[in-house]
């Protein structure tokens, strides 16, 4: 192993050898890559983190996506497509931290709290919300307590009141926006 910098050409044939298993030729092209990649990383890098751990990062992405090359087009070219998405990855974590953004594997679940169920139950049997349904035509009073009082899917309450679905997304619709109305004003 020469401490020289070899061309493009050496590049793609050391990467050809080593997509066909050949250590040697894959330890000689990573010599040969990371002062590259390191200069790139110094020239585009404005943040805190090291060159180093860009250079890292592209080294273990050309490490994962050695079998993408295409031994028929340019070697460098395609070596620094990786390494401009790396560093673009690498610049877009750091501006999450600086805005304080945390990266989860999960998402904590949320629940409402206790008052406001306690909240929806008392306006669900008010005196308020039953002089508001009295004033209902007969279909949208209807379909309020099969869907919303009984909770029963579109399917059941066509069944059970003898309305089209259709007919009944409709009649609560007209409910509800009418029942918004009546209960803004009161």
């Amino acid at each position: 192993m020469t401490g020289e910098p070899i061309d493009e050409a050496e590049m793609a044939a050391l990467m050809r050898a080593t997509q066909q298993g050949d250590p040697a030729a894959y330890a000689r092209l990573l010599k040969a890559v990371a002062p590259i990649v390191r200069r790139m990383a110094a020239r585009r890098w404005t943040g805190s983190e090291e060159a180093d751990d860009v250079v890292q990062d592209v080294l273990l992405s050309l490490h994962q996506v050695r079998h993408t090359y295409d031994p028929d087009r340019p070697f460098i070219p395609w070596l620094m497509a990786i390494a401009r998405n790396r560093l673009a990855d690498v610049q877009r974590r750091q501006a999450r931290r600086a805005k304080g953004e945390v990266a989860v594997e999960i998402l904590p679940e949320t629940f409402s709290g206790q008052e406001t169920k306690d909240v929806v139950d008392r306006l669900a049997y008010s005196d308020a919300l039953e002089q508001a349904m009295a004033e209902l035509p007969a279909g949208q009073r209807r379909a309020v307590e099969l869907l919303r009082f009984k909770e029963m899917s579109l399917k059941e309450a066509s069944a059970a009141s003898g309305m089209s679905i259709s007919a009944l997304k409709v009649s609560m619709h007209r409910a509800m926006k009418t029942l918004r109305t009546i209960l803004t004003k009161q």
